[in-house]
């Protein structure tokens, strides 16, 4: 009975350190600058408040997509999102608004509104990417 728990023992401490070891290699492979997969983050935002009751901003996410994913909007935030929605610029099936928001296409798809019930209004339009 002894020599099982031993063994039992033994067994668990190899699965507890291969465990460890690939606990470290994948977060070695995440260093600083590398995003997990299906992940987002922004890389610039800048704001224009030139203009009295007008915001204009420009923001540039940087994404690590899966396959037939793209970089798109969700809640507000940038996101992976599959790629089919922005190919046909369906552009509201993405859920780019806030919660308590109503998204609207423009007339030639070319972005999206976000209305507030108080009548605020956010219009987006994507820019299209640049080659690389």
């Amino acid at each position: 009975m002894q020599s099982g728990v031993k063994t039992l023992s033994a067994g668990g401490g190899a699965s507890l350190c291969c465990l460890l070891l690939l606990w470290l290699i994948y977060s070695h492979l995440l260093r600083e600058g590398q995003l997990a997969v299906g992940t987002c983050e922004i890389v610039m935002l800048n704001r224009d408040s030139s203009v009295p009751r007008r915001t204009i901003a420009r923001q540039t996410a940087r994404c690590a997509c899966r396959r037939g994913q793209i970089a798109g909007t969700t809640r507000a935030r940038p996101a992976c999102v599959d790629a089919r929605i922005v190919r046909s610029r369906q552009w509201c099936e993405m859920a780019p608004c806030l919660e308590g928001e109503v998204c609207s296409l423009l007339f030639n798809r070319s972005g999206w509104t976000c209305t507030k019930g108080s009548g605020r209004i956010k219009t987006v339009t994507p820019l299209p990417k640049e080659p690389s």
